[in-house]
């Protein structure tokens, strides 16, 4: 059974639970989740893409314009998926996605008129990975890490935010990822914003930056921070404390495990460490996939951890930060964005001992 094959009795399986003919995918995520990574947008920022996925219980369909179909046909490989196309000149939207829904019975992944909407349960299918997912995304995270390993070793003292995020944006797009989270920071704008969108102001000594790229439909998550000079003890402190929270995090996110249960030994950490409150100034990150969170961990997260799943967890405190992207496995959790030569924090949680990555000393 091909990748695709089994997706698309996921989808009917949907059908039959909720009694209806057909199920439409507009959102780009559902769209690379079908169709083995393939690119379905034009606007990288868009949650809804210049092509349709259209699933009825015995045919399945792509339905765009006139202008995306030839790529679509040419580069994407739908054709060999078995998508039959339905092709509409770009001045007519939406009149051959009509005909080929008229008098069925519609689910939808998004609110759409006359559709019921599934868009929760199109969520639970993409959560657990294929082996090929989970090979595809191990080229992601290998992207991930060679670009910011080489975008911040670039960085030096005077660059602004702009260029350093420029650096981080160039390396990426060089290795076939696109950069949909892109973050910079430098010395006081570390401690005062957790989302730092990236400035003219220019480098003293303290740099952080944040990358999710997207490949395949996938994105991986990865931060890293940069020191010129002496650390600070505080800092020093700080670094230590995060990187063992992010071993908590990453040690108890097992097969079976309630994120609820994860996300409370990690306040218990924060605590311990010292900084009780900081968990509350920034979520804590999630599970990831064809979204940069798929979901964000909470108190009250009723969710399971399963083999197969990816998960972005990003704990910090005022002015530091920990995140890589990790796969499930069955015997053990897989850190995807590692970087081999960076200095690393040796931390211990749930019984495993994790190399979190530490400040860069320059």
């Amino acid at each position: 059974m091909t990748e695709i094959t089994a997706k698309l009795d996921l989808l009917r399986g949907l059908l039959a639970v909720h009694d209806l003919d057909a199920i439409l995918l507009r959102r780009v995520a559902n769209f690379a989740w079908l169709t083995d990574g393939a690119t379905g947008y034009v606007n990288t920022a868009a949650d809804f893409g210049a092509a349709s996925l259209l699933a009825t219980r015995d045919c399945h369909y792509v339905v765009t314009s006139n202008i995306e179909a030839p790529r679509l046909e040419a580069e994407e490989s739908l054709h060999a998926q078995g998508f039959r196309f339905q092709v509409e000149p770009w001045h007519k939207s939406g009149q051959a996605l009509a005909e080929l829904t008229r008098g069925l019975r519609l689910g939808a992944d998004a609110p759409h008129p006359a559709a019921s909407d599934l868009s929760a349960d199109v969520n639970r299918l993409r959560l657990t990975l294929t082996p090929a997912e989970g090979e595809r995304f191990r080229t992601v995270g290998r992207i991930c890490a060679e670009a910011m390993n080489a975008a911040i070793r670039q960085v030096r003292p005077g660059m602004s935010e702009y260029a350093m995020a420029a650096a981080l944006s160039r390396e990426t797009q060089a290795r076939g990822a696109q950069p949909i989270v892109l973050l910079a920071a430098a010395d006081e704008r570390i401690f005062r914003f957790r989302h730092p969108l990236p400035t003219d102001k220019r480098l003293e000594r303290y740099a952080i930056l944040v990358l999710g790229a997207r490949k395949f439909g996938l994105v991986g998550s990865i931060s890293r921070l940069i020191h010129f000079g002496p650390l600070p003890e505080e800092l020093r402190r700080k670094e230590r404390a995060c990187a063992q929270i992010d071993a908590v995090f990453i040690g108890r996110t097992r097969p079976g495990a309630r994120i609820a249960d994860i996300f409370q030994a990690a306040v218990e950490t924060y605590a311990a460490e010292g900084f009780a409150d900081e968990w509350q100034l920034h979520h804590q990150g999630g599970a990831a996939g064809y979204l940069p969170r798929e979901f964000v961990g909470s108190p009250t997260s009723d969710q399971v951890v399963q083999a197969g799943q990816a998960y972005a967890w990003n704990p910090s405190i005022s002015g530091v930060k920990s995140e890589d992207t990790i796969l499930i496995g069955p015997a053990g959790n897989e850190i995807l964005t590692a970087i081999p030569d960076w200095p690393m924090i040796a931390a211990t949680a749930a019984g495993q001992t994790w190399q979190r990555p530490a400040i860069l000393q320059i």
